[in-house]
Protein backbone atom coordinates (compact mmCIF):
# COMPACT_ATOMS: atom_id res chain seq x y z
CA UNK A 1 0.00 0.00 0.00
CA UNK A 2 2.94 2.37 0.55
CA UNK A 3 3.90 1.93 -3.11
CA UNK A 4 0.31 2.56 -4.15
CA UNK A 5 0.22 5.79 -2.06
CA UNK A 6 3.52 6.94 -3.60
CA UNK A 7 2.17 6.36 -7.12
CA UNK A 8 -1.05 8.26 -6.33
CA UNK A 9 1.01 11.12 -4.87
CA UNK A 10 3.30 11.15 -7.90
CA UNK A 11 0.33 11.26 -10.30
CA UNK A 12 -1.23 14.10 -8.29
CA UNK A 13 2.00 16.14 -8.33
CA UNK A 14 2.51 15.58 -12.06
CA UNK A 15 -1.07 16.54 -12.91
CA UNK A 16 -0.76 19.75 -10.85
CA UNK A 17 2.39 20.62 -12.80
CA UNK A 18 0.59 20.04 -16.09
CA UNK A 19 -2.36 22.21 -15.01
CA UNK A 20 -0.16 25.18 -14.06
CA UNK A 21 2.03 24.89 -17.15
CA UNK A 22 -0.61 26.51 -19.35
CA UNK A 23 -0.66 29.76 -17.34
CA UNK A 24 2.05 32.11 -18.55
CA UNK A 25 3.21 35.59 -17.58
CA UNK A 26 4.55 37.95 -20.23
CA UNK A 27 5.60 41.58 -20.17
CA UNK A 28 4.89 43.68 -23.27
CA UNK A 29 5.44 47.33 -24.15
CA UNK A 30 2.20 49.31 -24.41
CA UNK A 31 2.14 53.05 -25.15
CA UNK A 32 0.07 55.37 -22.99
CA UNK A 33 0.30 58.42 -20.72
CA UNK A 34 -2.00 58.59 -17.75
CA UNK A 35 -4.39 56.92 -15.32
CA UNK A 36 -7.13 56.91 -17.95
CA UNK A 37 -4.78 54.98 -20.26
CA UNK A 38 -3.93 52.61 -17.41
CA UNK A 39 -7.62 51.85 -16.80
CA UNK A 40 -8.30 51.34 -20.52
CA UNK A 41 -5.23 49.13 -21.07
CA UNK A 42 -5.85 46.95 -18.02
CA UNK A 43 -9.61 46.58 -18.51
CA UNK A 44 -9.17 45.81 -22.22
CA UNK A 45 -6.58 43.12 -21.51
CA UNK A 46 -8.68 41.63 -18.69
CA UNK A 47 -11.73 41.47 -20.99
CA UNK A 48 -9.98 38.89 -23.18
CA UNK A 49 -11.01 35.30 -22.49
CA UNK A 50 -8.09 33.55 -20.80
CA UNK A 51 -6.45 36.65 -19.28
CA UNK A 52 -6.18 36.23 -15.50
CA UNK A 53 -4.51 39.55 -14.67
CA UNK A 54 -3.11 42.66 -16.32
CA UNK A 55 -1.04 45.38 -14.67
CA UNK A 56 0.29 48.34 -16.70
CA UNK A 57 3.09 50.48 -15.27
CA UNK A 58 2.69 54.14 -16.21
CA UNK A 59 6.43 54.90 -15.88
CA UNK A 60 7.91 51.90 -17.68
CA UNK A 61 5.01 51.60 -20.21
CA UNK A 62 5.08 47.84 -19.63
CA UNK A 63 2.07 45.57 -19.22
CA UNK A 64 2.54 42.45 -17.11
CA UNK A 65 -0.14 40.02 -18.24
CA UNK A 66 -0.92 36.54 -16.93
CA UNK A 67 -2.95 34.33 -19.23
CA UNK A 68 -3.94 30.80 -20.18
CA UNK A 69 -2.02 30.09 -23.38
CA UNK A 70 -4.64 27.52 -24.37
CA UNK A 71 -7.25 30.32 -24.60
CA UNK A 72 -5.32 33.35 -25.90
CA UNK A 73 -1.87 34.59 -26.91
CA UNK A 74 0.24 37.76 -27.00
CA UNK A 75 -0.76 38.56 -30.60
CA UNK A 76 -4.48 38.55 -29.67
CA UNK A 77 -3.80 40.70 -26.60
CA UNK A 78 -1.72 43.22 -28.58
CA UNK A 79 -4.32 43.37 -31.37
CA UNK A 80 -7.10 44.07 -28.84
CA UNK A 81 -5.04 46.83 -27.17
CA UNK A 82 -4.33 48.44 -30.55
CA UNK A 83 -8.07 48.31 -31.34
CA UNK A 84 -8.70 50.69 -28.41
CA UNK A 85 -5.88 53.09 -29.34
CA UNK A 86 -2.73 51.78 -27.68
CA UNK A 87 0.37 50.88 -29.70
CA UNK A 88 2.17 47.75 -28.53
CA UNK A 89 5.62 46.44 -29.40
CA UNK A 90 4.26 44.62 -32.47
CA UNK A 91 0.81 46.07 -33.28
CA UNK A 92 0.04 49.75 -33.92
CA UNK A 93 -3.33 51.42 -33.42
CA UNK A 94 -4.93 52.95 -36.50
CA UNK A 95 -4.76 56.76 -36.72
CA UNK A 96 -8.58 56.93 -36.57
CA UNK A 97 -8.76 55.01 -33.28
CA UNK A 98 -5.70 56.76 -31.81
CA UNK A 99 -7.07 60.22 -32.68
CA UNK A 100 -10.35 59.40 -30.91
CA UNK A 101 -8.57 59.03 -27.54
CA UNK A 102 -8.99 61.85 -24.97
CA UNK A 103 -6.28 64.52 -25.38
CA UNK A 104 -4.53 63.47 -22.15
CA UNK A 105 -4.04 60.00 -23.64
CA UNK A 106 -2.37 61.09 -26.89
CA UNK A 107 1.17 59.68 -26.53
CA UNK A 108 2.47 60.00 -30.09
CA UNK A 109 4.60 63.09 -30.61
Amino acid sequence: TTMKKMIILLVAVLSMGAASAKTVKKVINVSGNCGTCENRIESTAKSINGVASANWNIKSKKLAVVFDDKKTNIKKIETKLASVGHDTQDVKATSKVYNSLPSCCLYRK
